[in-house]
This record gives C-alpha cells, structure tokens and sequence, in this order.
C-alpha cells in the first residue's frame, strides 16, 4: 500500500465537513495521518475534536488538529510550527487539499424575473419548475463590490499561495508531495449569486497551474479537481441552491449529485505512487454532468 505504515501527513485545510470532512475519512481508513486546519464555533468545534480522537484512535495513526482562519498568516505559521514538531520524528506532508470555503454569494445587480419561450414539449414542465425555483432566488437589496471580490479570493485562492510556500520553505514535504484544488463548473459557467467565487474559481485554477509549472523541480505535483455540484453545507448557502441541485440532477447522466465521498476517492487516487505523472491537470470528478 502506499500510505501504511509511512509517515505521510495529509494537510486538509477545511476539514470540518463537506469534501474536506470525506477526505480526512478517506485518508485516515487508508492510514494516512492528518492535519486538520478548520473553523468552527466552539460548540461545533467540540464535537469536530471529538470526532478526530475516535478517528485517531480507531485506525492508529496521529491527528492533529488547529481550529483556526485558513487564511490568515499567523494560521499557518502556527500549523509549520506544529508540523516542524512531527518532522523530528520522521513525519512529512504528502497531500496539502485546499477545500476552503468562505466567500460571498449575492448578485451583481438587483435583477427582474426570467421569462422564456420552451420548444421542447417533453422538457418544457421540468425546465418551467427549475426556472420558477431559481426566479425566487434572483432579487437582493445586497449587491456585490470589489471588496467582496477580495474577500472572497483571498480565502478561496490566493491563502494557497501563501501555505504552498510557507511548507515549502519549512521543508515540510515528501519528495513527492501533491497539491489539489478544488473547483467548479462556475470556473466556466455564469450562475446568478456566484460572480465572486465563479472568478475565485478561475483564478485557484491559474494559480494551481503555475504551482504545476514553477514546483515541479522540489517534485511538487499540484492539479484541479472539478466537482460536481454536491449537497454540502457551502452548497446549501448559496441562494438558489434548491435549483442548482435539481438542475445537476436532471442533467447528470446517472441522475443523482456528486458525494462528497466520490470527490474524496478522486483525492485518494491522486495522492497514489501511480498518480505521480498528473500535474497541472483538472480533473472533473462529476459523473459526466458536465457533459450535459
């Protein structure tokens, strides 16, 4: 196996839930040991630690956990400081999984209701129902500005500049590390609410290339994974988000969401010895609802 018994630390920023949570369960089953950098309320961080330990304790390995801001620098010279402490003991970081969350969602402009005209009999009844879910969801009094667009890339994309160099300078990584991403079809796609991340989304992908490009002599393999609209607590924030699951699920060809756990099994993969020639790559990880 390439994990067990191998002193291999998987970085998972954002690991209280969603794709970052599915990871962690992931890695850990396969003997992967975890760095976990979230952010809860201390309610909800008691039962995240709580989680952690029986997580440790079931597959034997090491957690360790920092309950923090992601993006904030004083956060990540905490996690090297603590990482440091492992690295004595033999320990390096083989996965560093950016699934940060926290961004704005609101529209650009104050928009009016969509009409359309439908030339598909058959289809017309599903599309008339989608239009009416994501029409209850397009007025606002809150608007965008460029301060929520940097709010926005500084969490989403550009703290991964700052970790990817900050452990690398500390010498933290394996001799063949992997750097992922995570994206979207609204990397592409213009979806109402989304203009903020949609353009983060672009911009962790260019960011991403260029850690392909410029790490690769230090053996840094860093690629996209691209999922499919999945049913998670940043999804569920998002206004509309009733219609952008039901739409993905009309279009995706095995008619059901992407999990959190499919997007996790793709992280796995591309943490394998086998992986190691993927690199500045993204993946799409949807069940081909792309397609549609």
């Amino acid at each position: 196996m390439t994990f067990s018994n191998q002193k291999y630390i998987a970085l998972i920023l954002g690991g209280s839930g969603g794709i970052g949570l599915a990871t962690a369960k992931k890695l850990a089953a396969e003997g992967k040991h975890l760095f976990i950098v979230y952010r809860d309320r201390k309610a909800e961080a008691r039962a995240t630690e709580e989680f952690y330990s029986k997580l440790a304790t079931e597959y034997g390995i090491e957690i360790m956990t920092l309950n923090a801001d992601a993006a904030d620098k004083s956060t990540i010279d905490e996690a090297c400081r603590q990482l440091s402490t492992l690295k004595a003991a033999g320990y390096s970081v083989r996965l560093l999984l950016h699934s940060v969350s926290k961004g704005n969602l609101k529209p650009l402009v104050k928009q009016a209701a969509i009409k359309r005209n439908y030339d598909n009999e058959t289809l017309e009844p599903v599309y008339r129902a989608l239009e009416t879910e994501k029409n209850k969801h397009v007025h606002s009094d809150f608007l965008l500005d460029s301060n929520d667009f940097q709010l926005t890339l500084q969490n989403m994309a550009l703290s991964l500049v700052d970790w990817v160099k900050a452990i690398h300078e500390s010498a933290l990584f394996t001799s063949d590390a992997r750097v992922i991403g995570l994206s979207s079809e609204g990397n592409q796609k213009a979806w109402v609410n989304y203009a903020a991340v949609s353009a983060t989304k672009a911009a962790l992908e260019a960011i991403v290339r260029s850690i392909a490009l410029e790490y690769a002599p230090y053996g840094i393999r860093a690629n996209i994974i691209q999922a499919g609209v999945t049913d998670t607590n940043s999804l569920r924030r998002i206004p509309g988000a009733d219609y952008l699951k039901a739409g993905a699920t009309f279009r995706n060809p095995f008619g059901r969401l992407t999990k959190p756990e499919d997007v996790a099994n793709a992280i796995y993969l591309l943490c394998r010895d086998e992986a190691s020639w993927i690199n500045g790559a993204i993946l799409k990880v949807d069940g081909g609802e792309s397609l549609c």
